[in-house]
């Protein structure tokens, strides 16, 4: 991992940055092993090589996100993270979209003491 997380709360920030930098490696960095996503798409995806191809298609479409924290909540070893989102990308017809909304993601602490993604759902409870 790049960055070392041991605030949970900052977690929304390193994977905008890291993201918007286009940088695959440290997006997945900030994912738990065996950590499972769902996508925009309403997918949900599990394993490093399934994570790799989303975040890989995000960054092809020049993503570009904005997050905001709205809650951290922490409690024996996992975090609950509710963040209100904007990734602003290139459709398939070439336009720029901004589709926007507000997650419901869960980080747990790792033996090292790092948080990291457990659950990444973008999607929220929609």
């Amino acid at each position: 991992m790049k960055t070392a997380i041991t605030d949970p709360a900052l977690l929304p920030g390193a994977f905008e940055d890291a993201l918007n930098g286009g940088d695959v490696e440290g997006v997945l960095a900030l994912f738990a092993p065996g950590a499972t996503m769902r996508t925009p798409a309403g997918e949900v995806i599990a394993g490093h090589e399934a994570l790799r191809r989303e975040i890989s298609g995000t960054v092809a479409a020049r993503g570009r996100l904005t997050n905001i924290p709205r809650h951290t909540l922490v409690g024996a070893e996992a975090a609950l993270l509710v963040t209100d989102w904007t990734l602003e990308v290139t459709g398939p017809d070439g336009e720029r979209v901004a589709p926007t909304g507000t997650t419901a993601n869960v980080a747990c602490r790792g033996v090292d003491g790092c948080w990291r993604f457990a659950v990444l759902n973008p999607l929220g409870t929609a």
